[in-house]
Parts: structure tokens; sequence; C-alpha cells
């Protein structure tokens, strides 16, 4: 294939909705490549609803991710693409008059695996958001052909949301290698009925519970990378 990684682990993370926790996921998971010593990245392609600041656009969610990483990095390796406005991509980048296109992305994209065992890659939004006219965010993981995994955030509704982005994952052509449940609502009823759920239901294997309120390196413990480092699993 024309755009293979060249080598070593890359993921995208995805999520079933906005606002489910998927940087705290992607920070959780690189901080448990780490503890497997192996020097990683975070990546937010495309971000909106970007800050000024004397150094810049910056983004809350990107940021989160340089962080995380193994060693510090600049900010635009990180986050390419930086947006103002708090709108889905290709709204935010029509009122800036600004391009979003898969040749630049996947340059930064390029230059961080040459140089890192591991990159979480995340997206923006759900699977199907749109980045600019005909280009939806599920064309990342699809044409860098990256394992995906969805972050599932744990409250009511989480069931359809999990199971129609399962499907829509398999349905463009890429491997769903995992999920993980993300404890975003404390008062939510059944939560272990519903892991159960999840677990019969969906396509691929838990790799964690990330419980409300423990930051990214302790939740770190509660993954299981197994199926993601299995050379096996990634056939």
């Amino acid at each position: 294939m024309q755009n293979e990684p060249k080598g070593g682990l890359a993921l995208f993370v995805a999520g079933t909705d906005t606002g489910i926790g998927k940087t705290h996921a992607a920070a959780t998971l690189i901080h448990a490549l780490r503890a497997r010593r192996l020097a990683t990245c975070g990546m937010k392609p495309v971000a909106s609803g970007c800050l000024e600041t004397l150094d810049g656009r910056r983004n809350e969610d990107a940021l989160v991710l340089q962080a995380a990483g193994s060693e510090p990095l600049a900010y635009e390796s990180i986050n390419p693409i930086a947006l103002r406005e708090p709108l889905s991509p290709h709204l935010a980048a029509r009122l800036e008059q600004v391009t979003v296109a898969m040749a630049p992305l996947r340059a930064a994209f390029d230059r961080l695996r040459a140089t890192h065992e591991a990159v979480v890659v995340e997206g923006v939004g759900g699977w199907m958001v749109p980045l600019a006219p005909g280009l939806l965010a599920s064309a990342i993981p699809r044409d860098w052909d990256l394992p995906v995994v969805l972050v599932v955030g744990l409250r009511l509704g989480c069931l359809n949301h999990a199971l129609l982005s399962a499907r829509a994952i398999q349905a463009d052509g890429c491997r769903l290698a995992g999920w993980i449940g993300n404890c975003i609502d404390p008062a939510m009823a059944a939560v272990a009925d519903n892991l159960e759920t999840l677990r019969e239901m969906l396509p691929a294997p838990c790799l964690g519970v990330l419980p409300h309120g423990l930051d990214p390196v302790q939740a770190a413990e509660r993954l299981d990378l197994a199926p993601l480092l299995d050379p096996r699993a990634m056939d």
C-alpha cells in the first residue's frame, strides 16, 4: 500500500461523539506506551476552538497530548492545522479561508513517525466529522492504514453510539483494534450492565475502563495494551 506507515506502532483514537474524553484516553494511551519504554508522542492533526496566545494558536486538547509525550516537541508538529472557531473543522476552516488537505497532515505524521516508536493520533469529534468538502475525519485512519481505538463515553445512549461507530469504522475498511470505556458521567445508572453489553456486542476487545477523575498517568495502569502490541493482532 502506498500510504502504509514505515514502522513502529501508530494508532488512531476515535470517539463515539464530541466531549466523551478522546483526549483523556489518548493521553492515557501515551503514558501506557511510555510505561512500556516506547518513545511515544501524540498528534492532533486538525483542531478547532483554538485560543490566540503569545506563542500562536493553541488548542487545549493538543496541549494535553504535547505534555504527555516522551520528549518536548514543537506545538506545530503535533497540531499542524489549528482553527480558531469552536465549530466543525470544515466550517471553521471556511470562515478563515483555510484549506484542510491530507498531504501536509500526512507529512507531519511521517515526521513524527520517523522519530518515535509509537504515535497516538487523535481525531476530532465523532467518526464522520467533515474536515473539508468531500473529506471526513475517517479518511485519516483509512488512508494512513491506522488501527482504530474507539473511546466510548459511558453515559445514557452509549450503546447505540458505540455500535453505530463500530459499524461505520468497519464499513470504511478500517480495523477496530480495541475500545476504551471512559466514565464521563459518575451518576450513570447500570454502568456494569452497560459495560457487559459493550463487551458482548462490540467486535473488538476492551482495552480498559477509565474511572471518572483519574489523571492519565494513574489511568494508564488500567489499560491492557496486549491486543495492540501483539504482532498477531496487527495482521
